[in-house]
C-alpha cells in the first residue's frame, strides 16, 4: 500500500479507511461479510398465529412497498430496500438433540451436524462456522475474523455461533471498549489514564499526524471527507461509551462482560455495530460475527417504557422455559415488538455502513436460530442480506426458496467475498458432505 495504514500511537496504532489515494479501487478491496444473529425465531405464520414478519409479495421489493407492509417486521428496513435480498424458505437440514436452541444456533453458520456425544446440554457443532472459512482465506487480522458476543456467560446454552473446526467453538469478545483497545495495540492496565477519563480522544494522541493527513495534497476532497467522517466516528464511538452511568462507564473501561445487563444488551450491540462500520471501512477483517443474546436469549428487553418477561418464555408464549405453564397476555405482540427492535438494530447497523460508504462493498446478514419459537421449527429460517458485496448479488429482491437446505446460501455467502475452489470455480460444498451442492444462482447479479 503507498500509505501506512495506522497511524502510530504508543506501541499501537489508529486504523486509517482505505483512500483514493492509495491506488485502491473499492472493486480491488474483497468483499466483507458480517452476520448478525437473532434466537427464538421470529413471528411469522405458525399454526394459528398470522404471519407479521415477511413482506406480503415475492419479487423486487422497494422503498415504498416495504414501506407499506407496515404490519410486518421487515418493513423496518425499508430505506435500504434497493440493498437488501430478503431469503425465505430456507431451512436447518438436521434435527435437534437434545435442545433445539443448540442443534440451530450450532449450525446456523455450519451447515454441520451435531455432536451426539456431548456431556452436557452445550453441543457443539461438527464442521467450521463460514466467517472462519472466509477470514482464514485472506491475511487480515491473522486470517481470523472478528467474534463479537452481548449476553450472560452461566455456563450454559452461551454461544453458538463461531467455530474454528469440528467442535471448535470460538469465544467471542463482550466488550466493545475492549476490543477497540486491542485493535489499537493497547492492554486496559497500559491504556493513558486520560483516554480512560475522556479528558482526551484517541484522536488527540495523533493530532499532528491527522494535519499531515489532511494537508497531504495525494490525497483528494472526497478522501479528506472520507477521514473526517473517520475521525468523527471515532469521536461518536467514544462519547457514545460513556452515555452510561458512571458506574457503568467505569466498568466498560476497566471489565469484559458488560453485556450481560438485560438492559445494555441493544445498546452494547450497537457500540459493537460502531466498531464494526471503522473495522470494515479499513479493512482490518473480512469476516465478523455479532450474537445478540445467548442461546436461548433470556433477555427482559424494555420497549416503549414496558419491561417484557424473558424473551425466551416470550417465544414459548408461557411463563416457562419447558412445555406447560401460564400463558403470557400479548405474548405475540411482545414477540413482534422485539423482532421489530432486532430489525430496528440491524438498520443502524446498515446506516452506519453507509456513513461510510462501504454499504455495497460486502454483505451484512440478519439471522436467526430458528424459523418461529412457538414450534422451534427448522423452517423458513431467516436469512435477510444487505450490500451487494461489489456488485456480486442482485439485490432489492424477496425470494421464497421452499424449503432448501440452507447450505446454498453459505455457499453463496462464502463465494461472494471472492473466495473460489482450486478450479476457480464458486464454493459450493461448505457443510456437511451428505448435503447437496450449490449455490443460490437465483441471488447472483
Amino acid at each position: 500500500m503507498k500509505r501506512r495504514t495506522f497511524l502510530k500511537i504508543g506501541t499501537g496504532g489508529l486504523a486509517l479507511p482505505f483512500l483514493e489515494g492509495d491506488g485502491w479501487a473499492s472493486d480491488d478491496i474483497p468483499p466483507f461479510l458480517f452476520v448478525c444473529r437473532q434466537a427464538n425465531g421470529v413471528t411469522q405464520a405458525d399454526g394459528a398465529e398470522p404471519d407479521r414478519f415477511w413482506p406480503k409479495q415475492t419479487g423486487t421489493i422497494t422503498q415504498q412497498s416495504l414501506a407499506a407492509d407496515s404490519d410486518r417486521v421487515l418493513s423496518e428496513l425499508a430505506p435500504w430496500a434497493e440493498h437488501l435480498l430478503i431469503c425465505k424458505g430456507l431451512r436447518y437440514a438436521f434435527p435437534s438433540n437434545i435442545n433445539a436452541h443448540l442443534a440451530s444456533g450450532n449450525q446456523c453458520l455450519t451447515a454441520a451436524k451435531v455432536w451426539e456425544e456431548y456431556p452436557d446440554a452445550n453441543s457443539l457443532a461438527m464442521g467450521e462456522s463460514i466467517d472462519n472459512y472466509v477470514a482464514r482465506h485472506f491475511p487480515e487480522h491473522g486470517g481470523e475474523p472478528l467474534t463479537l458476543y452481548t449476553g450472560p456467560r452461566n455456563g450454559q446454552l452461551e454461544e453458538v455461533l463461531s467455530y474454528r473446526g469440528s467442535k471448535e467453538l470460538r469465544a467471542g469478545e463482550d466488550d466493545p471498549w475492549h476490543t477497540y483497545q486491542r485493535m489499537l495495540g493497547f492492554q486496559p492496565s497500559a491504556l493513558d489514564h486520560r483516554v480512560l477519563e475522556r479528558r482526551s480522544s484517541m484522536n488527540d494522541l495523533v493530532l499532528d499526524q491527522i494535519h499531515a493527513l489532511m494537508n497531504d495534497t495525494r490525497f483528494s476532497s472526497a478522501d479528506r471527507q472520507l477521514l473526517e467522517l473517520h475521525f468523527d466516528s471515532v469521536r461518536d464511538f467514544e462519547r457514545l461509551a460513556v452515555q452510561l452511568s458512571e458506574d457503568e462507564a467505569q466498568q466498560m473501561a476497566l471489565h469484559q462482560g458488560q453485556g450481560i445487563l438485560d438492559d445494555n444488551r441493544m445498546l452494547f450491540a450497537r457500540m459493537h455495530m460502531d466498531l464494526l462500520a471503522l473495522v470494515f471501512s479499513c479493512g482490518y477483517t473480512r469476516a465478523a460475527t455479532l450474537q445478540i443474546g445467548d442461546g436461548d436469549d433470556a433477555t427482559e428487553y424494555t420497549i416503549d417504557g414496558e419491561r417484557f418477561p424473558s424473551f425466551h418464555w416470550v417465544s414459548h408464549r408461557i411463563y416457562s422455559d419447558g412445555e406447560e405453564g401460564e400463558s403470557i397476555q400479548g405474548a405475540v405482540e411482545m414477540h413482534h415488538k422485539i423482532d421489530r427492535l432486532f430489525a430496528q438494530t440491524f438498520g443502524y447497523h446498515l446506516s452506519r455502513l453507509q456513513e461510510y460508504g462501504i454499504l455495497d462493498r460486502g454483505v451484512s446478514v440478519f439471522c436467526n436460530d430458528l424459523g418461529s419459537g412457538v414450534s422451534h421449527s427448522y423452517y423458513n429460517v431467516p436469512f435477510i442480506l444487505a450490500g451487494s458485496a461489489n456488485g456480486f448479488f442482485k439485490t432489492g429482491q424477496f425470494i421464497d426458496f421452499e424449503g432448501i437446505y440452507h447450505n446454498k446460501i453459505l455457499n453463496t455467502l462464502i463465494s461472494s467475498t471472492g473466495v473460489r475452489n482450486e478450479e476457480g470455480g464458486f464454493i459450493d460444498n461448505f457443510g456437511d458432505p451428505s448435503l447437496e451442492p450449490g449455490v443460490l444462482e437465483t441471488l447472483l447479479a
